[in-house]
């Protein structure tokens, strides 16, 4: 049996300006884990809402756990589809990503739905949903809640934003006021980005933020 992911989160920005950090994000120096992006196809429809589907490949790195029980010659790139959809007049982008390789190990489908609410125009809310399941048998618990430990962390988009306005010259407590983010929060990010040089967890298959 799979399990099922759901979190709700308010980001501190207007949904205009976080749809044009989504089509930013790849390729960028703080998501140094995003190898290629394609696309594959992109139209407006008839109600002007973009439809667009592109193929990223991820480096998968496995966490130590996972790296003395899986052979060494398995994969360590993961492609992923990305389905999306941009509605302008109801201020709404919608994606849904899946991985296409390692579906054994495990497959990670991700709906994400950025909302910006004209009662408060400075925010957008993201909610995010996620069905994860494992083939390996004995093991698909633990790779499910490892997955579902690493969906609960900060959005990617929030992620990057960190590290780039810290390279910008903001401080820590500074960002925790502009962001509404604990300062441990953001301590954490930018340990990440110092060790691993990306603001990326380990375990990385379908998800998309």
């Amino acid at each position: 049996m799979g399990k099922y992911f759901f979190n709700e989160t308010d980001i501190r920005s207007a949904w205009e300006h976080v749809l044009s950090a989504f089509w930013q994000r790849y390729p960028n120096p703080y998501s140094t884990h995003v190898l290629t992006e394609d696309v594959v196809f992109r139209e407006v429809t008839p109600d002007n809402c973009l439809l667009s589907r592109r193929l990223l490949t991820k480096t998968n790195r496995l966490p130590r756990w996972a790296e003395r029980i899986f052979p060494g010659n398995l994969s360590r790139y993961v492609y992923i589809v990305e389905d999306s959809i941009v509605d302008p007049n109801n201020r709404r982008l919608t994606t849904l990503t899946w991985n296409l390789n390692h579906s054994k190990l495990m497959m990670v489908v991700e709906r994400c739905v950025f909302h910006g609410e004209r009662e408060r125009p400075v925010w957008t809310r993201l909610t995010r949903e996620a069905w994860i399941s494992s083939g390996v048998f004995g093991l698909s618990r633990p790779i499910q809640v490892a997955i579902i430990m690493k969906l609960k962390e900060l959005p990617e988009v929030l992620r990057d934003n960190i590290i780039k306005q810290h390279s910008n010259g903001k401080s820590y407590g500074a960002q925790t006021k502009t962001l509404y983010i604990h300062i441990n929060t953001v301590c954490s990010i930018m340990c990440k980005w110092t060790v691993n040089g990306t603001t990326t967890n380990l375990l990385c298959t379908g998800a998309s933020m």
